[in-house]
């Protein structure tokens, strides 16, 4: 799995940290005590972070998901 954040250039570094770390289910407790903030400050740059828009786009490869079967099954068959 790839994580892509389109506008990331209209946020802060912090802002770029809490975006990534909430978009891939970080709570905001967690990521206050794996960035040494409050957990209110988490909050405040997560939703000045929405405020300014931007994009989350996760890219899964399809052979990840099982999109195209397995391998066994004979291509071109």
């Amino acid at each position: 799995m790839q994580i892509e954040i389109r506008g990331a250039e209209k946020l802060s570094f912090r802002e770029r940290q809490v975006v990534t770390l909430k978009e891939i289910g970080y709570s905001n407790d967690r990521i206050a005590k794996k960035l040494n903030l409050a957990s209110s400050t988490v909050a405040t740059l997560f939703t000045r972070a929405r405020g300014k828009g931007y994009q989350v786009v996760i890219v899964i490869p399809g052979d990840v998901i099982g999109l195209f079967g397995s391998d066994e099954d004979g291509e071109g068959s």
